[in-house]
């Protein structure tokens, strides 16, 4: 072993040693400079070739995203002044709108220039030639938001999502027109009995064994997280029930007891609680009001309640508090709002046996004896149907007249 082996570099000889002190640099150390030289060379032209293109391309776009979709041909209506007849299902917009409404149209595109520039046009953009047409959205001979067909579409408010109950420029009511009415042959000093099943909608055992069992004049109350609950409530409504529709409200153990992602909760806003409000007034329609689903914190905070309140009496519905907390301010903030109000004098399936309800059912024949009307309120549990249904089978025998909830709901007064 040579004396300076210890120092010398594994894998390198003399030739190399030499080279890096003052020698020729061999032909493997001059390899990475012709490759990064080539580099920069394609890097160079690749900018002039951009550059190049970006000055003489014709792009009206200027290298925006554009979708192209056919348009297809508009055919104008003689008898409408040039405007589009037709409405287009397919096309294309770019952006927001916005930015293409500042650019004049081009002189010779005869239909963006006959149509009234309105919320109900919009302005389509071609994306190979961008030529600018606008089309209607709204136009004559298209079908409206809400058919005309439809029931109690008069009473009805066009939202953004499904319409809403509202009173008619006329004055009526929907408490007023999907009221129905009381048998005519009941002697009106007959003691009258309002029972209003709630849950409707969740079960389909349930739902169908109380259509089918339970007499007209018990109320229907359903809740508004069915799937198919407009169907199921046009069914009942059908069958001659009144309806009422159950808002989810916060329960005092929420969220432990959820009631749903749209529940009116009090620590939330006042524009937010009202939106889940609106929510659930569009899933169905014909009912002649609102109904608290749970909601014992929600129901006894007077800041929470009002709002939600002042809108029912707004939209021409009455208000149905369950019964289930004590500490609900429905009745005193009904008062105020000159809301027509009816409240549950008991709770029928509190226990849910078949002893207990039949003592409630007794107890129900007992207020109204006293009073001349009671009201009563029961789940949609197959007992609790079962048993009303034989109860109310012969409830006019025992001196009874059932009746549906408007007509045990009074307007509270201001005092």
């Amino acid at each position: 072993m040579a004396p300076d082996d210890l120092n010398t570099p594994l894998g390198q000889d003399e030739r190399h040693q030499d080279a890096g002190h003052g020698g020729a640099p061999s032909r493997r150390q001059m390899i990475p400079v012709f490759i990064a030289a080539g580099l920069g060379g394609l890097l160079a032209l690749s900018l002039l070739v951009f550059a190049g293109w970006a000055l003489f391309a014709d792009n009206p776009f200027g290298g925006e995203p554009a979708a192209v979709a056919s348009l297809g041909s508009t055919t104008a209506n003689p008898g409408s002044g040039g405007k589009t007849a037709g409405r287009h299902h397919e096309g294309s917009r770019q952006g927001d709108g916005k930015d293409a409404d500042k650019t004049p149209d081009k002189p010779g595109d005869k239909t963006a220039q006959s149509l009234p520039d309105d919320d109900r046009t919009i302005t389509i953009i071609d994306g190979t030639s961008g030529e600018r047409k606008k089309i209607v959205l709204n136009g004559p001979g298209t079908t409206p938001a809400t058919p005309a067909s439809a029931p109690g579409s008069r009473l009805t408010e066009a939202m953004q999502s499904d319409p809403l109950p509202r009173i008619a420029a006329d004055g009526k009511r929907p408490s007023e027109l999907y009221a129905q009415p009381v048998s005519k042959d009941a002697d009106p000093h007959t003691p009258r009995i309002a029972i209003v099943f709630t849950g409707l909608g969740v079960g389909a055992t349930s739902t169908t064994l109380a259509m089918s069992r339970l007499p007209g004049p018990v109320t229907f109350a359903f809740v508004p997280y069915s799937a198919d609950v407009a169907t199921l409530a046009a069914s009942a409504r059908k069958a001659g029930h009144e309806l009422l529709l159950q808002v989810p409200m916060e329960p005092f153990d929420y969220p432990d007891n959820d009631t749903g992602p749209q529940t009116l909760l009090t620590a939330s806003d006042t524009s937010q609680n009202i939106e889940r409000l609106h929510w659930a007034m569009g899933r169905m329609q014909g009912y002649v009001g609102l109904c608290n689903l749970a909601g014992a914190r929600f129901t006894a905070s007077e800041p929470a309640m009002e709002p939600i309140l002042k809108d029912t009496a707004a939209r021409g519905l009455i208000y149905f508090d369950d019964g289930s907390s004590p500490r609900s301010v429905a009745s005193q903030i009904a008062a105020a709002q000159n809301l027509s109000i009816a409240k549950a004098d008991l709770v029928i399936d509190a226990t849910a046996t078949p002893t207990e309800i039949d003592r409630s059912l007794s107890r129900l024949e007992q207020i109204a004896r006293k009073n001349g009307i009671a009201v009563g309120m029961a789940h949609a549990l197959p007992a609790s149907i079962t048993h009303v249904a034989t109860w109310a089978s012969a409830a006019q025998k025992r001196g009874f007249v059932l009746v549906p909830i408007t007509a045990a709901a009074v307007k509270a007064k201001s005092s």
